[in-house]
C-alpha cells in the first residue's frame, strides 16, 4: 500500500529535536529495543513531526504512530487533545499504539510482543 507524504508543521522541528534531547526513560529504553531496523526490519523514527503534532515513534512503512503516555496523559483535558490528535492522524490511515510509561519500564517484552503483533498483522494483510 502507497501512503500519502504527511504534512508537517515546520515549527515544530526544534521542538521535536529539543524533545529527541530530554527523552523519559521509558523512551530511551523503548527505543534502544526498536532503532536500527530492529523489529522485522522497519525503520521508526523518534520525536517525528506529523500534521501539528510530534509523534514519540513513527514508522512510515507500517503507518504506525507508537505513543509513550506519561501521568499527565491521565487528566481530563489531555485525554481529550489524545482522542483529537489519533482522530486526525487517523484520517493518514495511520495506527496509534499508545503505552503508558509504567508498561514501557516495567512490563517491555509484552510492549514488544504487541507491537510485533501489529507488524505480523500488517505483513499478513500485505502479503509481505
Amino acid at each position: 500500500m502507497k501512503r500519502k507524504i504527511i504534512p508537517y508543521n515546520k515549527r515544530l522541528k526544534d521542538f521535536a529535536r529539543k524533545l529527541r534531547n530530554d527523552s523519559t526513560l521509558g523512551e530511551i529504553l523503548l527505543w534502544k529495543e526498536i532503532n536500527g531496523k530492529q523489529l522485522y526490519g522497519y525503520d521508526f523514527h523518534r520525536q517525528k513531526p506529523l500534521l501539528n503534532y510530534i509523534a514519540d515513534f513513527y514508522c512510515y512503512e507500517l503507518g504506525l504512530v507508537i505513543e509513550v503516555d506519561g501521568n499527565y496523559h491521565n487528566h481530563d483535558e489531555q485525554s481529550i487533545l489524545d482522542v483529537l490528535r489519533e482522530k486526525d492522524l487517523e484520517e493518514y490511515d495511520l495506527t496509534i499504539m499508545r503505552f503508558t510509561e509504567q508498561e514501557v519500564r516495567n512490563d517491555m517484552i509484552n510492549v514488544l510482543r504487541a507491537i510485533e503483533a501489529y507488524i505480523i498483522t500488517q505483513q499478513e494483510i500485505n502479503g509481505v
